[in-house]
């Protein structure tokens, strides 16, 4: 019995816009982030939807609401699909978090698998976190098809789970933009990725990462980490 998971990324929300840490950190969404929702909402509107959850976080809530209105369900809402629980890096500036806390954020960028936040959680805690609550949705919702909203870091930990991935590879899972969307089929006890973190419901104006400076050198990186692969 096939059951499908539709992921969205939360909308744009203000620690994205003012590049600020914020994994608890309960921020709300901004302008452009409420005409992402809507847009994200409508792409979703004549798709197959039985039931949907969210991180209970304010941004998931917010952008999860559109999609609740548009196919009249209700938002089952629950702690376990929030984001990584950052710590002292919470409310911090990304720009400043590797010269305040180099080794844990040279972790954080290369070695994910051994990544502790600073009196938070770890990325493996937090990945087993987000694979058994993503398995207990599962179990109650079999040959469903169930929309789940949550975060960047939460959707990039599951998808390389998904790719039958070691977490040490969650280094290769690119970031996707806010209500992004990723389908995953779990069948005969295996994960099967059919769409990975698809935003083309929004156009370059709407877009928060590819409006950002560190995307760009974030993707020139990633790119040349492919072709020295190659």
């Amino acid at each position: 019995m096939k059951t499908r998971l539709i992921f969205v990324r939360h909308a744009e929300a203000e620690g994205n816009y003012y590049r600020i840490f914020h994994g608890w950190t309960d921020s709300g969404i901004t302008e452009k982030g409420h005409v992402q929702a809507k847009k994200v909402a409508e792409r979703l509107k004549d798709i197959d939807i039985d039931v949907l959850y969210s991180s209970s976080l304010k941004r998931t809530i917010q952008t999860a609401q559109y999609i609740a209105d548009i196919k009249g369900l209700p938002i089952i809402r629950t702690d376990k699909l929030k984001e990584i629980n950052g710590g002292d890096w919470e409310g911090q500036k990304w720009d400043d978090l590797p010269n305040l806390w180099p080794e844990e954020y040279h972790t954080w960028e290369n070695e994910p698998h051994i990544h502790r936040m600073p009196n938070g959680e770890t990325m493996k805690e937090f990945q087993e976190r987000l694979i058994n609550e993503v398995m207990y949705i599962i179990n109650n919702n079999k040959g469903k098809n169930v929309c789940i909203v949550t975060h960047g870091t939460a959707i990039r930990a599951l998808m390389c789970h998904f790719f039958h991935l070691d977490l040490e590879h969650m280094i290769d899972i690119k970031w996707y933009d806010n209500t992004a969307v990723s389908i995953v089929d779990y069948e005969n006890e295996r994960f099967n990725v059919i769409v990975e973190g698809d935003a083309s419901h929004l156009d370059l104006e709407l877009s928060t990462i590819q409006n950002q400076k560190w995307w760009k050198d974030y993707m020139e990186k990633y790119e040349q980490k492919k072709d020295m692969e190659e």
